[in-house]
Parts: structure tokens; C-alpha cells; sequence
């Protein structure tokens, strides 16, 4: 038994001012050969966990390229192109197989392709031809298009948000692929439009209810795996949206009445499940009404896990403004002021400009006297499920009362140790402010008092009817009251 394995992925958000280029995968995960180290990426680990099973069963792994950037704007198209030939030609250089095996994200659009993972696959099948069976793990936040449901053996989809259950989802894939692989199951997918736009955290009810019923029914009466694809808001495409995906062993009318079933559920909670946020001067407010901190304020619109930049500077200049201390800001991205203090070393005070480098979304930039009191070269900090994220080069400066980190290279704040790897304790702090949505909560809820979720100005819009969609299939909600005055099926 051969089977071949593969990674390519972003998360693409249509409006982000910055493209997704080579520098983007290369500063945060590109591997060939299978070169993943000790600690592997989150979208690299299925392909390390998937070689395993299959080396512990004899079987031969032909592992291509384990590829995935930090969330930005449209990918180039030579980019996109060149890593997608690339595991193009692996594969036929590796015929024949008898399996694929896939880890995508699911919502990676670049020039001239709406959905560059329907893309890829289509022409894995134009190689392997229609009966080899291909498994693919998706990211939650993925669009998924009729097309890729029809040329894909089954699907499993992270439940949880943030992220906590990659691995354990690329375990639940090899479960479904193995006796796949044998001949000894055949899974058939089914799919159901719940015709909603979206973001819902798994952490609080009554989401994480949902996703408990979702695994309750998973090993019984045929039914391999059910998944909840949230879709990803702010990408701007025909398939953006909400879709339960049910996989069964050869039951396609239990799937689909399954799916249809528990999206109609979904759609009667859809006001309950969509977060609560609220503007700079609320969260600051709030956050100091309590005393005990450390209390966390997620500031949404400039998470540069959903395609923002990660240099606005609206809530820091606020607490400024308002003489606040005590405060850690997690962090910047800055290359131009990081670049500064590494050359101006630990213990230098300057006159320094930071952040607001990437136009409106990221307001004016800070000039600021600072400190500088730590500086780490080629810094790599704890992420969820285990793995890393890549900071570049990275410093603390201190400056009014507020510790800020600024880094070279862009990338979201999911754990505390984003502030310990440069010497701040975050357990000592009134405020920590974390660019981050919604993965910063499996780190930092076990120790923050509060968690605030903070709508600044910036990339990511979270009034869903404010995004300034163009070309999404429609009718959906929220953008219209009632999308099932319509009986058709939508486009995508």
C-alpha cells in the first residue's frame, strides 16, 4: 500500500491589505520531506500522525509539501501556483498510489481562484483518476464547494474554537481512511447549507453543546463523523458560509436527513451563539472595574489569525491617553521598530515610532520614549495543540507604564507564553492586551479574571452586515433577515 500525503493552506481574507506571498509560508511553515522536527506545525502534525499509523501498518508514505501562512490578504497566483505544481508533480512522480491524504485549511483564495483547495484537489484527481480515495482535514473556518464534496472520499473538520483538536481530528480522518484504504468501508458525504455567516465559540453555551451532540452521534449507526464547517467571514467568495458535513458508512439518506437535521438546529440558535463585542473605551472600562487582574482584551479587529495586519494601535493609544499602567501588550508587528531596538540593544531609551504601518485599518502610529528590555532573535513561542509560532526577531519595550512586544513577523497570540519567552510575567499584570479573536482563550482562560472581547476599528469587521461582501451567494444570514424565503439551492 502507497499513499501519498500533502499540506497547503492559509486563511485568505479578501480585504486584508497585505498579499500572502512566498516570504508569508516561509516564515510560518514550509516543510519538504517530511522535516517537521520535534515539534511540528499544527497544519504539518496530521501528516507526521498519518506516516506513523501508516509505518506501524508497512505501508509506504510518499510525504510532498507541509505548507501553510499566517492568515493575510489574496495569495499571489505565482505563489499559489508554484506550491500547488509542486505537490502536483510529487504525486506523479509517486504513481501509482492507492490513497491521498490531505491537510488543508479550507478558505485560501489567491489570484484567479476562489477556492484554491477545490483547485488542488481537482487535479489530484485528474492524476489519480476517481476511485483512489482521498481524505481531507479542513480548518472550521473553511468554505467548502459542492465540487470539492464530490471529488473528496470524506471529510473531518476541527470541532473546537480556538483550535485544540487538529491532532485529534487527523486521528478521527485515519479512522474513517484506513479500512477506506482496505476496501472494507466505503464513506459517502453528505452535506447541508445552513445559510448563515458567522463566527461561533465552542468555549461558551450554547456552542459547545452543539459540538458535543455532534460527537455523540459519531460511531453509531453508521455514522463515521459529523462536522460543523463555520465557514470564515471576511473571505469574500460564492462558497463563503455555514455547512454541517456528515460522513456515513454507505447511508447517503441517513447523512443527508443527519445533516439537514442538525443545521436546522443550528439556524434556531443562531442569535445565541454569535459573540458579544464591544468598543475600546467599554472594554477599557470594564477591564478596570476589576481590581484582580490580569483581566484579557482580545482585540478582534486586528488579529492577524483572520488576515490583519497586527500593528494597529488603537487600544494601546487609548490606555495612554488615560494614563493606565500595569498593562502588556502582546504584541505589534513592527520589522522597521524591531529592527531598532535589536540594534540598539537591551537597556537602550529612544525616541521610537511604533505600529500603524499598514494604512487606516491600523490607526496612527505610536511615537513613544522607550525602554528597551528584552530582545530575542528568531523567536518561537507556544501555540495550541502543542506546537509553535514563529515571532522572527522580537523585543519588550517599555514606555508610560506599558510593556509592549513588537516582532518581525506576523502571527496571533494564543498562549501566556508570548509574554514569558520575553521576560514578562502576565500573572503580574492589570491588563494584557493579545491581537487574537478567539485562540487566545484555551491559553489564557485559565488564568485571566476577565476575558473581554473588544471590537477596535481595523481588518476584521464584526458586525457581519457591515462587511462590505460583494460576491457571497446570497440570501444569507445575517446579511438578509430570512434566507429561506428563497427555496433554491444557493451557488457554491
Amino acid at each position: 500500500m502507497k499513499l501519498f500525503t500533502a499540506c497547503l493552506g492559509t486563511e485568505t481574507h479578501t480585504s486584508a491589505p497585505l498579499p500572502t506571498d512566498l516570504a508569508a509560508f516561509e516564515d510560518s511553515h514550509l516543510v519538504r520531506g517530511g522535516d517537521h522536527g520535534p515539534v511540528p506545525h499544527m497544519f504539518g502534525a496530521p501528516l507526521v500522525i498519518w506516516r506513523e499509523h501508516a509505518k506501524a501498518k508497512g505501508w509506504e508514505v510518499v510525504e510532498s509539501l507541509s505548507a501553510f501562512a499566517t492568515p493575510s490578504g489574496i495569495t499571489v497566483r505565482k505563489v499559489y501556483e508554484d506550491l500547488r505544481d509542486e505537490i502536483l508533480t510529487d504525486l506523479k512522480a509517486a504513481m501509482p498510489v492507492e490513497g491521498v491524504m490531505l491537510s488543508l485549511h479550507g478558505a485560501m483564495v489567491a489570484e484567479g481562484y476562489d477556492d484554491c483547495e477545490d483547485d488542488l484537489v481537482h487535479r489530484i484527481r485528474e492524476i489519480v483518476g476517481p476511485d483512489i480515495p482521498l481524505g481531507a482535514e479542513l480548518d472550521l473556518h473553511c468554505h467548502i464547494t459542492r465540487q470539492f464534496v464530490s471529488e473528496v472520499t470524506a471529510i473531518v473538520i476541527y470541532k473546537e474554537y480556538p483550535h485544540t483538536d487538529s491532532r485529534e481530528r487527523a486521528e478521527d480522518l485515519w479512522r474513517i481512511m484506513e479500512p477506506t484504504f482496505e476496501g472494507t468501508l466505503k464513506p459517502v458525504i453528505s452535506h447541508f447549507d445552513c445559510r448563515m455567516i458567522g463566527c461561533y465559540h465552542t468555549t461558551r453555551e450554547p456552542m459547545s453543546s452543539f459540538v458535543a451532540r455532534m460527537t455523540s452521534l459519531e460511531g453509531k449507526d453508521g455514522v463515521l463523523s459529523v462536522s460543523l464547517g463555520h465557514g470564515f467571514p471576511w473571505g469574500d467568495v460564492p462558497a463563503e458560509g455555514t455547512r454541517v458535513i456528515v460522513v456515513t458508512d454507505n447511508d447517503k439518506i441517513k447523512g443527508d436527513q443527519l445533516a439537514e437535521q442538525l443545521g436546522r438546529e443550528l439556524w434556531e440558535i443562531r442569535d445565541e451563539i454569535t459573540p458579544v463585542f464591544v468598543d475600546v473605551e467599554t472594554a477599557i472600562t470594564n477591564a478596570l472595574a476589576d481590581t484582580d487582574g490580569p483581566v484579557v482584551i482580545a482585540d478582534m479587529a486586528d488579529n492577524p489569525g483572520g488576515g490583519a495586519p497586527g500593528d494597529s494601535t488603537f487600544i494601546v493609544r487609548r490606555m495612554l491617553e488615560r494614563g493606565i499602567g500595569m498593562v502588556a501588550v502582546g504584541g505589534l508587528w513592527d520589522p522597521v521598530a524591531t529592527g531598532i531596538c535589536v540594534g540598539a540593544g537591551v537597556g537602550a531609551k529612544f525616541q521610537l515610532r511604533i505600529g500603524g504601518k499598514s494604512g487606516p485599518v491600523s490607526g496612527d502610529p505610536l511615537d513613544l520614549y522607550v525602554e528597551v528590555k528584552n530582545i530575542i532573535r528568531d523567536a518561537y513561542v507556544e501555540s495550541l495543540g502543542g506546537s509553535q509560532r514563529y515571532l522572527g526577531d522580537a523585543a519588550w519595550v517599555h514606555a508610560e507604564g506599558i510593556d509592549i512586544i513588537i516582532h518581525s513577523s506576523r502571527t496571533q497570540n494564543t498562549m501566556p507564553h508570548f509574554f514569558e519567552a520575553l521576560g514578562i510575567d502576565p500573572l503580574k499584570q492589570r491588563i494584557l492586551v493579545v491581537k487574537s479573536m478567539q485562540h487566545f482563550h484555551a491559553g489564557y482562560s485559565p488564568i485571566a479574571k476577565n476575558i473581554i472581547y473588544c471590537a477596535a476599528p481595523g481588518t476584521l469587521e464584526w458586525d457581519i452586515t457591515k462587511v462590505a461582501h460583494k460576491r457571497i451567494a446570497r440570501p444569507v444570514w445575517p446579511v438578509d433577515a430570512d434566507p429561506w424565503t428563497i427555496n433554491e439551492e444557493r451557488p457554491w
